[in-house]
């Protein structure tokens, strides 16, 4: 007995007719749709306050009336998190939606997740609820589920729970769909894209969605539908895996899931098997993700062109200091980007960028302020003086923090299409969380020539943000690269190579099955994406930085 689930949506904004292409191109019995970040939602929660019935994905409702009637005809069940803030409203507007289509479905939602009122000057808080509360309302019989904030995987394990008819104790079973779900929970980044071997993976011009064939013991097949582009192979879902997780040890409401215990295996083409995951009984606390407003920001980025860039940045610092120091902002950063090449033949390659970002609780501190200086320069500065864009009156910008409470302490409610609320109790069998001892290293490879060359000719990686901390994954294809990697690419080394990280913790995860070693820089991105702290506010790229560094890397691997 197999369960196909589906992804349509990895992020609030992604390809809109992605609900259509998994219905129309293959067989599938769960469609799910994945809307929610750290930074959706405090969009939706800027939404809310202007609008109190706001505070869910509205493209959603526009996908489902293209799609509801597709989906009612061919049985196939629709679990997303949509709901956002707001998971009841957009509950009830696809039941008016459906209502005015004619199409009759039931239509359940899961709540309880908002905390806001406990912590007072969040704009939203709100716990990651597992998938069990999805479970309830599937075996009542909803076609239509929709969640606020839950975790990624739990849009997987729910449906998977309800089929099979697992327990709460079925934690091999449960880990298992865990994996599926953190692997269909990005959507095309399981199927090509964003990765990092790209130029030998075939065309990737449209990549199609992801599903899992999941089966009763916990063990999946990732695959796509035939003919859409992209490719699932044993790569894409090691890079997957690898996405803002951490160690061997996986938490979630659910379900610890041991990532040193996945086997991957290619099972044909675009098909790779998933399977030996173990599980553990979950931690005692939720995790809740606090979003606030932190301030006003502005910024201005200045052009340079030419010879003498670094004088030319020099002086328009000491000019730009003087102004601002008349009333100072409460943080100010510089960043000097240097685009420019020598004797270029476009103005554009003969040119750099000076950021000027500054941060202040009081919206006049970074509004007027910054503009008057930055345009009084325009014929009082470097030579060639000019700016991308005039500085704005200065734009909010949001903090996000994580806090843990026992998961007793949040009342997880499905609330199933006839209007009863079932409440979910909380696992009676959880574990706290510690450390995997360190794995054994295997054998590092003979002494033998070596090149000074990327390491992105023999490592692939992927990266992103948790807050304010950011992942990295690496992982090599071959048992050779992975004596060399194991051995060469340490925390230590990892901090050279990234001098941002010189100064901040950062803890390097070995995981000998993927051929990988996942590392976590604590703090480098500041408050989180919402604060724009850095050049690459999530991370997406950091890991493409690390590969573009230079290794003395043993011939044999190139």
């Amino acid at each position: 007995m197999t369960l196909r689930i589906g992804n349509f949506s990895g992020f609030y904004g992604d390809r809109f007719d992605a609900p259509r292409e998994m219905l129309t191109g293959g067989e599938v019995d769960v469609l799910t749709g994945d809307y929610l970040a750290e930074l959706t939602m405090l969009i939706l929660a800027r939404d809310r306050l202007k609008d109190p019935s706001a505070g869910y994905a509205r493209t959603f409702l526009r996908q489902l009336e293209e799609t509801l009637g597709l989906a009612h005809e061919r049985g196939v069940r629709i679990v997303t998190n949509a709901g956002g803030l707001h998971p009841a409203g957009l509950a009830d507007a696809v039941r008016a939606l459906a209502g005015r289509l004619g199409i009759p479905v039931r239509v359940a939602h899961v709540e309880g997740d908002d905390l806001t009122a406990r912590y007072p000057g969040s704009l939203a808080a709100h716990a990651y609820l597992g998938g069990a509360g999805i479970a309830e309302c599937l075996r009542a019989g909803a076609d239509v589920v929709v969640t606020g904030r839950v975790t990624d995987a739990a849009l997987v394990t729910g449906p998977a729970a309800a089929h099979f008819g697992w327990a709460a104790t079925d934690h091999d079973r449960l880990a298992g769909a865990v994996v599926a779900g953190h692997v269909l929970e990005c959507g095309t980044q399981a199927t090509g894209g964003n990765y990092a071997f790209f130029r030998d993976s075939g065309p990737l011009r449209r990549p199609g969605f992801p599903l899992a064939e999941l089966h009763a013991d916990g063990s999946c097949v990732i695959t796509k539908h035939p003919g859409t582009g992209g490719h699932v192979d044993v790569g894409t879902v090691t890079a997957q895996l690898l996405y803002e997780t951490g160690g061997a040890r996986y938490a979630g409401p659910d379900v610890t899931a041991r990532l040193d215990t996945v086997r991957l295996s290619q099972d044909g083409p675009d098909r790779v098997r998933v399977e030996g995951v173990r599980g553990e009984a979950p931690p005692p606390t939720l995790k809740v993700g606090l979003n606030r407003l932190g301030g006003f920001r502005n910024e201005v980025v200045f052009v340079l062109t030419g010879l003498d860039i670094e004088a030319k940045a020099d002086l328009v610092k000491e000019q730009m200091g003087d102004a601002l120091a008349k009333s100072p902002p409460a943080g100010v950063r510089w960043e000097l980007t240097r685009t420019d090449r020598p004797d270029a033949g476009t103005e554009e390659t003969a040119s750099a960028l000076l950021r000027l970002v500054v941060r202040d609780p009081s919206q006049e501190a970074v509004g007027r302020v910054l503009s008057g200086a930055a345009i009084e320069l325009a014929l009082a500065s470097y030579p060639g003086f000019h700016v991308l864009a005039p500085p704005g009156k200065g734009s909010p910008y949001g903090v996000f923090e994580d806090v843990y409470v026992p998961q007793g302490d949040v009342e997880h409610v499905a609330v199933l299409h006839d209007g009863r609320r079932v409440t979910v109790d909380a696992p009676h069998d959880t574990a706290v969380l510690d450390d995997v001892p360190p794995p054994a290293l295997p054998e590092p490879l003979p002494p033998g020539p070596a090149r000074r060359a990327p390491l992105g000719l023999v490592a692939g990686a992927r990266s992103g943000d948790k807050g304010g901390d950011a992942n990295v994954g690496v992982w090599v294809r071959s048992d050779d690269a992975w004596r060399w990697l194991a051995h060469e690419l340490t925390a230590e080394r990892f901090r050279e190579l990234i001098p941002e990280a010189r100064e901040l913790p950062v803890t390097r995860h070995v995981l000998p099955r993927l051929r990988a070693l996942n590392f976590l820089v604590e703090g480098i991105l500041g408050e989180g994406v919402a604060a724009q702290a850095r050049f690459d506010p999530q991370a997406k790229a950091l890991g493409e930085w690390l590969r573009s560094r230079h290794l003395d890397i043993p011939e044999a691997l190139l």
